[in-house]
Parts: structure tokens; sequence; C-alpha cells
């Protein structure tokens, strides 16, 4: 799910307004809670998925998923072009950032859900929607095997299957429970709708079973003892959000116990929120302290039973042992056995996702593309093609390279290997003469030319850059929004190529510039109606501020006024009347 969110060019102003004189919170608030729906960024589109011409049959594109990488797909996909069809196990598409607030009550579950027929209502005719789920995908068939639960076919076993000429795989992630011992049996996640509701159902379950006459006060300790194992954004969130609803809530309906609740969260890391700025993690950290919720860092959970959570201590290798109520899971996502499975058909072993090309193409299949939380995009990295960059930007064949042939293909070079220009920003480079001149030898310094050696050596340390995006909703949006974007402009783009230089194999221009991330910003809701915000710049913002600039976001974000109506219509009546604490 994650934390990490993107904001519409409208928000995005009023992100940057943020700070300045007379740029007032609630005014954000009420603006941006009247913008678009879903919106998502990112260059340009994907290499393959032809246009078809008006004679011709549409080509099939098929769907897997309705999450954030599948939706914001299809929302951009100009479906007139294609027969598309759409599989997932769940009708409707779930706005995964508020979970941590629909297990308390602060947003109910119906709020932040939108039927899949309805996002489509107007693509209606051209696009099929199947609720079933795919347990095997066949590419060298061009096929996929489904099951619906349903149970449609004559022997009623629910199961049939289609062919496609492009298949888009967008099936997320599992969580991952690292082989940990008991995790399954006894503890919750927070990946889906259900785990919220069966959250908020054990978190009452809880505190009616302290209230029960016949318990011991250890027995109302242990039952009143939340532990949270994760200190990644979800986890930080629904630990911040329980904080809440107890002494907003709770204190009030179960007077006689509220000395007895404890919070725990439980991380392998030296800090909470790891990936966010230190400046973040501390001010977390500190703030949870000062709220009473325990924050025990540098542990490894090695085992859940259903009364004990045992843990390592990484530094001293200590075995410890914590009695609790409920545990809940949030310390990872694993991998789909159906893409397990896809892997292995396709010699991809080993791996925690599908592997792309930079143009969101799965690598050893044609016509199959893989977006959100199941692929990470493998950037190919510049020292692999050395050789062939360097003779390309020799134009006169001398065997060196001037300033002027390296400026003429260095827009190319950076739009295929963006990692060069990330690496010139981080040393602070000026331009590329900044790059070569330390690699240059004595007799190329007074002309500034470089051979292949001098060549290699400027570039050696580039592909340091490297990174993997991380598996959020904004990166799942942005795939989405670009590869549909590929798909609608291909006829175009065979005749006139947008993307950079082909560096290996055919001369000549890719289609399309490459999938590149534009990270957006981040937030991290910190309870008591404070947050925390990272954001491009090196921007950081803490406190009472930054949650107004959350509400505004995520309203604006939402993608229906029904939804988007619901949940703000939830935080009123959570600010007058407080949470709901029936268990249904």
């Amino acid at each position: 799910m994650g934390f990490s969110f993107f904001t519409s060019r409208a928000a995005a102003r009023f992100l940057d307004g943020i700070g300045r004189p007379g740029v007032s919170t609630a005014a954000l608030l009420l603006t941006a809670a009247s913008g678009g729906g879903l919106v998502a960024y990112a260059d340009s589109a994907a290499e393959s998925a032809p246009e078809p011409s008006q004679d011709a049959p549409k080509k099939k594109v098929l769907v897997l998923g309705t999450g954030w990488a599948g939706t914001s797909f299809l929302k951009n996909l100009d479906c007139s072009r294609y027969e598309v069809k759409v599989i997932s196990p769940r009708n409707y598409f779930a706005f995964t950032p508020l979970l941590p607030s629909v297990t308390c009550g602060t947003v109910e579950p119906r709020s932040i859900i939108e039927p899949i027929r309805r996002m489509f209502e107007k693509k209606s005719k051209d696009v099929t929607f199947c609720e079933a789920e795919c347990f095997k995908i066949d590419a060298s068939k061009k096929t996929v095997h489904c099951r619906s639960a349903v149970g449609t076919n004559l022997d009623g076993n629910g199961d049939f299957m289609l062919d496609y000429d492009y298949l888009v795989v967008a099936l997320g992630a599992n969580v991952n429970t690292f082989n940990t011992p008991g995790v399954l049996e006894h503890c919750h996640f927070l990946k889906e709708v259900e785990d919220a509701q069966k959250i908020r159902r054990s978190v009452i379950d809880c505190f009616e079973k302290a209230s029960l006459p016949n318990i011991s006060e250890e027995e109302k300790r242990k039952a009143l003892h939340f532990v949270v194992i994760g200190g990644g954004p979800t986890g930080v969130e629904f630990a911040a959000e329980l904080h809440d609803f107890l002494v907003e809530d709770l204190v009030k309906l179960y007077p006689a116990i509220q000395e007895l609740v404890k919070i725990t969260i439980i991380q392998s890391g030296e800090h909470i929120l790891n990936m966010f700025d230190e400046r973040i993690a501390a001010f977390a950290e500190e703030k949870f302290q000062r709220d009473g919720i325990e924050v025990a860092t540098g542990f490894r959970v090695v085992r859940v039973s259903d009364d004990l959570i045992s843990m390592k201590s990484k530094s001293v290798g200590e075995d410890v042992s914590v009695p609790y109520g409920m545990a809940v899971w949030s310390a990872g996502i694993g991998t789909r056995p159906v893409i397990m499975d896809f892997m292995q058909q396709i010699g991809q072993t080993n791996r925690r996702a599908l592997a792309t090309n930079e143009w969101l193409r799965v690598r050893e299949c044609e016509g199959v593309y893989a977006i959100g939380d199941c692929a990470t995009v493998s950037q190919r990295k510049i020292m692999d093609d050395i050789s062939m960059v360097f003779k390309m930007a020799d134009k006169d064949n001398s065997g060196t390279l001037t300033l002027k042939e390296i400026n003429d293909v260095l827009e190319d070079i950076c739009i295929r290997y963006p990692q060069v220009e990330l690496y010139m920003k981080s040393m602070h480079m000026l331009d590329i003469a900044d790059l070569i001149k330390g690699a240059i030898g004595d007799s190329h310094k007074e002309s500034m030319v470089v051979d292949i050696e001098e060549f290699k050596k400027a570039l050696s340390h580039v592909d340091s850059q490297v990174k993997s995006a991380p598996a959020t909703a904004q990166v799942a949006a942005q795939q989405g929004y670009y590869l549909a974007e590929c798909f609608n402009k291909m006829e175009k783009c065979k005749e006139h190529p947008e993307g950079p230089l082909r560096m290996t194999g055919e001369s000549g221009r890719h289609f399309f510039r490459p999938f590149r991330y534009k990270h957006l910003g981040q937030f991290a809701p910190l309870g008591g109606e404070q947050a925390a915000a990272e954001l491009p710049g090196d921007w950081v913002s803490m406190g009472h501020s930054t949650q107004w600039l959350w509400y505004s976001v995520y309203a604006s974000k939402q993608v229906s006024w029904r939804t988007r109506m619901l949940v703000v219509s939830d935080w009123t009546r959570r600010f007058i009347f407080g949470r709901d604490s029936s268990r249904i």
C-alpha cells in the first residue's frame, strides 16, 4: 500500500504555496477537496502494442488487477482502439492509503471504495469486466487461466480461459512473512479492506474481553497489549490511529481499564520510518514516546504463538518474549503464487517481482507488460553499453570524443540512462565537462578530448545511482498512466519516434521515452492531528498544519465525487460525534 502519495498539478501548486505568507491551510483543504479525481504522471509510453487501423480487427488487451496500477491504466487508455477485458477477484477499487483509518472507524470502508463498473461506466461498451482470479499465465500460448468464485460453468467449477494479444499484469503483491512461524495463523495484515474490517472487530473484542468480571489483571493487560510488527508508514499510521481511538473515544467507554492499554511497535531497523528523512523519523519517535507508544527498534520477530511474540535483539542476541492481545504484521510485501509460477516459466527465478525493461515490458515476453507492486523496472547500466555509446558519439570515427560530440548526444544518453543526470546532480556537477575532466589524461587536458578508456573512467561510478522505485500507490499510478499513453499513441510514434537514440541493436530511435518515476512527496500521519510530509526539494514539514495538508491532498485524490464527499463527511462526523465502537 504505502503512504507515499502523489499530487495533481493543482495540489502541487498548493504544496509549493505552503509556508508562503498568506497561504491558509484551511483554504487548501477547501480548494483541494473540490479538485479532480485520480491523476498520475509519467514521461511517455511503452514499446510495443501497435494501434490497429480502422479496417483491422481490434487487438485484445487483457488487464489483470484493479488496484492502483490497473485502474490508472484503464482510466487513461483509449479503450475504443482495443478489445479490453479486465479480470479481478474484487469488483471495486480501494483507496488503500486510508486503510489504517478504516481499522478504527475514522473512515467507513465503503467510503474508500468505488465499483469498477461505475468507474468505467462511460467505457462500458469497450470494456468487459469479469470478477474472477487469474491462477495461471501461459505466455507461450498467450492465454490466462481464471477461476470465478461464483462458478458459472456447466460443471460448476467456475474455471475459464482467455486469450490476449497484449497482457497487462497489475496483480499487486502479497504480505511477506519472511517464513516466520505463526505469522499467518495469529497475525492480522493490512492490505485489503477486509483486513481493516477484521482489525476493527478484533480491537473491540480485546476491550470487551478485558471488561469481563472473571478476567485477572494480568490477562487484561495481555488482552489490551496491541503489537505492530513493522515500523514503516503503514505500521506507524495504524499505531497512531489506534492511539487516537483509545484516547479520544475508548477511554470514555471503558474507563476502568484505560490504564492497562499498551501499544508497541517492533522494528528490525534502528529507526521507524527509515525511508523518510531522518528528521521525520526522529520527530515520530519523540512524539510516540510522549504519547506512551513503545517503539522497540533493533528487534527481529522469530516466532508468533497464540499469546506470545518471540523476538531477538539484533545488537546483543538476547531472546525476548512478550504477551499480546492483538498483533498486526506490516513488515513488507511478497510475491503472489501466480506471479511466482509465471516467473519460473520465463526464467526469472529467485526474484521478488517480475523484471521489466524501461518501457515496462516483461523481459523475455513479447506483448506482456507488468506494472505496480508485482513488477520492478530493471534499468540498464550504461557501463554495459559504454563501447556502443562511445561509438555512436564518435561521428568522425577519430577514436576520441570532443565536448561537442558528447553534448550532441548527451540528451539522448540522459533519457536512456537517467542515472547519468542523477549522478551529476549528486556530485554538484554543472555540465558534462565537470564529469569528464577528472578522467582526462595529461595528453588530452588542453584539447579536452577523451578516448574510450578515459570515457569509461569518467562514467565508471554513474551506475551507483541506479535505484528501484518503491512499491507505493504513487509509482503504480504513474506506471499505469505511462503505459496507457503508450498504447494510445503507438501508431503515431511508429512514424515519428519520441524516444532516445538506440544505443544497441538496430539504428534509429526508440518509439517512446522510457518510463521515469517522478517522486512527488509522501506523508506520515502521526496521530493527535499531527503529520509529517517529505516533498521534492528537500522540503520537510511536521505538525498540525501538515495534517491539514494531508486532509486536503487525500480528499482531492479520491477517484470520484461520491467517495470524496463520503470521506470528508466521515472526517466531519468523527470531529463532531467521535468514532463508532460497535462490533459489526
